[in-house]
């Protein structure tokens, strides 16, 4: 039966176990950077109100990274379930990074968030502050380390096929590292994951002060969390400006099928459309809104540049660069268009609304306002929250989908990556289990945030403790 194929069942359980992993990625990323920033203010100033802010945010950032580990455990076991094949293909390759990220970056990151959790009666105050500088440092290179795996996929380097050429052997650990899809992905991922997380704070403060509770402390926030995220949204754009070249050079149907380009343009011809109607095969237009020249401004960094179009890249790819798998794909190496197309303008539009939000937060919040902030602009800074979570997800989606039907660029279809020998009831048994699993930890992991963002920060003890510089005060109890 159709709906039993194991190789769909298999992708279908490895992309929602994978985005619903994400989901706690960014925020990690990004709020131990943030707890870090607000307790080296605190160690700096003596401000007892950085001290309650560190502890506040500190709740929400342990509470998304104890999820993060659940959800990531699984993602390593589906290689052995249901992706045996590949596994065996370039384990030697892929493994190496993710025993990095495990033996190296976990334990680092792991280590200090548990010396952050119970030292704060215990060391000094700067080796305290130091530990969770080094949790936050641990989970980047966690993060780097799993990019690089992922890198190998989009774009393979640093390895060599074993003499029966059924394996790829790792050659070459340094080119992997430093893989051209990895140095540009990296801060992509870890720029978007400070805009979500500087959300988070702009959402809690503005649901606080919207109902006038802990505004001290709260205007302070906000502030941090507007300013934060337009950062984060300029370096987002400035290193994704930098992805789309590196996918130009090594996967250049991936940029062909984001904007569901069949012939090959150039100058002028290469427009970026804003919204498209037309055929599946793109043989007639119905009704576009295009920018002139974007497409090739984006893909090559000049007005008159050329990008590669489908049915050309099909020619290539079939007759010269890899022949033996075209009989496989029919000749058609091309992604589902339409999810490419679309996620690749969804993950633009999210971020964008999310920093337009932002800007205008900054000119209404602004100490020379003369008006006070209207209800519906708070409601505005707490929904919008989700808006980069959202664009990373669909981030993922296109770099994902759009690399189809590889799972391996040019080594390994994603169809040969399945496990022969799992049928298709098995992996549909596990997808309906880990999706009710999943589930109950979704309603668990909002419950216990949304429980400590609406308690908020502890209250300030009295007037005269807004500055306190004696580590006999540090509070013994903190979580």
């Amino acid at each position: 039966m159709e709906w039993l194929d194991p190789l769909a069942l298999a992708r279908w359980q490895f992309g929602l176990t994978t985005l619903y992993h994400f989901l706690f990625v960014p925020l990690t990323l990004g709020m131990s950077l943030i707890v870090a920033v607000f307790q080296t203010v605190w160690y700096r100033t003596g401000d007892v109100r950085w001290l309650h802010i560190t502890r506040f945010f500190g709740k929400i950032f342990l509470i998304n990274f104890a999820m993060g580990v659940v959800t990531g455990i699984v993602q390593e076991f589906q290689f052995g379930m249901n992706w045996s094949a590949y596994s065996r293909f370039v384990g030697d390759v892929f493994g190496a990074p993710l025993a990095f990220e495990g033996l190296l970056a976990f334990f680092l990151e792991a280590t200090f968030i548990g010396l952050w959790i119970f030292g704060w009666d215990k060391l000094p105050r700067l080796a305290h502050l130091a530990s969770i500088w080094m949790a936050s440092i641990g989970a980047t290179l966690s993060a780097y380390f799993i990019i690089a795996a992922n890198a190998f996929m989009q774009n393979p380097v640093g390895y060599q096929m074993s003499a029966e050429g059924h394996r790829a052997e790792l050659v070459d650990f340094w080119a992997l590292l430093t893989n051209p899809v990895a140095l540009a992905a990296f801060p992509h991922t870890i720029f978007a994951g400070w805009m979500f997380a500087a959300m988070i704070v702009v959402a809690i403060s503005a649901w606080h002060l919207s109902r006038g509770r802990n505004t001290d402390m709260m205007r302070k926030t906000l502030r941090f969390g507007l300013w934060s995220t337009v950062v984060s949204f300029v370096l987002v754009a400035i290193v994704g400006d930098q992805l789309s070249l590196v996918m130009v050079a090594t996967q250049p149907m991936k940029m062909a099928a984001a904007e569901a380009t069949f012939n090959t343009v150039c100058g002028a011809d290469a427009s970026f459309s804003i919204f498209t109607l037309g055929t599946p095969d793109g043989t007639s237009e119905l009704f576009s809104i295009r920018v002139p020249f974007l497409l090739s401004l984006l893909s090559t960094h000049s007005l008159d540049g050329c990008v590669e179009g489908i049915n050309d890249l099909n020619t290539l790819y079939s007759q010269q660069l890899f022949p033996q798998f075209a009989d496989q794909v029919d000749g058609n190496f091309a992604p589902v268009l339409w999810v490419t197309y679309w996620a690749f303008r969804w993950m633009i539009a999210l971020g964008g609304i999310t920093a337009l939000v932002c800007v205008a937060g900054l000119w209404v919040t602004r100490k020379k306002a003369t008006r006070p902030v209207a209800p519906w602009m708070w409601r505005v800074a707490i929904w919008a929250a989700p808006l980069p979570m959202l664009a990373s997800l669909v981030g993922w989606v296109f770099t994902e989908m759009g690399r189809q039907p590889w799972i391996v660029f040019g080594l390994m279809l994603t169809e040969d990556g399945v496990s022969p020998s799992v049928p298709g009831w098995s992996v549909l048994i596990s997808l309906v289990a880990f999706t009710l699993v999943y589930a109950s930890l979704a309603v668990v992991e909002f419950g216990l945030i949304k429980k400590y963002a609406q308690k908020g920060p502890d209250p300030l003890p009295d007037p005269d403790a807004e500055r306190d510089d004696s580590i006999e005060n540090t509070p013994t109890t903190v979580y």
